[in-house]
């Protein structure tokens, strides 16, 4: 019986997926609203909104917490190609503590990190404990961001968390929220979903307000003057 799952099946996969998010890379225009880019610092999304990372400037310093799983491997070969760095985490554990002790790693050394929030299998929209439990360990503060484009080729996956993604040329926003500091000393369950609470009504807000940011944005060309900075950084490299 041949296995379906295996080395040789997922390095074709990944390197199928890396050459077809290669070429949208260069049909993929991002438009950073309110980053402060702080460093070190979380950034915190649905997983629906995971591929939003890419807006983020500084992708050598981003690490993005991704799942153990053979799925999760295949997405770490796909994002390390693409620039980024990846700390792998699981459900189970010792993978759960494996996956945090890196990241807090990275980020005490002035990195930044990347956590979906209700990943990796859900619920939607629920906030778990680890993006809380390393920004205690490491006094980073919690930026949530989500990403937006009303363009009907901005298509939602028929996926658990309805994952949007990119299909050819798109114009999109990267809309991030008020930085969320953690006090350390505070232990408590209490305090804790107060905290995930936080973040859960910051990411809704910003879903919500959104739409108006953006048609802000194309009624000032945002896009097109990120289209000359980006230029002008390529002729002075």
């Amino acid at each position: 019986m041949v296995r379906l799952s295996n080395k040789e099946n997922k390095k074709r996969l990944s390197d199928i997926a890396w050459k077809v998010m290669h070429l949208q890379e260069f049909f993929t225009h991002i438009v950073e609203i309110n980053n402060k880019e702080l460093k070190p610092c979380i950034y915190a999304m649905w997983h629906m909104h995971q591929f939003c990372v890419y807006g983020v400037e500084d992708k050598a310093n981003l690490n993005i917490m991704i799942s153990n799983s053979d799925d999760g491997e295949i997405i770490a070969n796909v994002v390390e190609k693409m620039g980024f760095k990846t700390v792998r985490g699981s459900s189970n554990r010792r993978g759960c503590i494996s996956g945090t002790m890196q990241m807090v790693e990275r980020l005490k050394a002035g990195e930044c990190g990347a956590i979906m929030v209700d990943g990796p299998r859900g619920p939607l929209r629920k906030v778990k404990n680890g993006i809380i439990k390393i920004a205690k360990l490491t006094n980073a503060p919690i930026v949530p961001v989500v990403w937006y484009c009303p363009q009907f080729n901005f298509v939602k996956l028929p996926s658990w968390d309805r994952m949007s993604t990119p299909i050819g040329s798109c114009k999109i926003v990267n809309l991030y929220g008020e930085p969320i500091y953690v006090d350390p000393s505070r232990n408590d369950e209490e305090y804790d979903n107060e905290l995930k609470e936080k973040i859960r009504s910051s990411l809704i807000d910003l879903e919500e307000r959104i739409p108006d940011v953006y048609k802000e944005a194309k009624k000032n060309k945002l896009w097109k003057k990120l289209k000359k900075r980006n230029l002008k950084l390529q002729l002075f490299k």
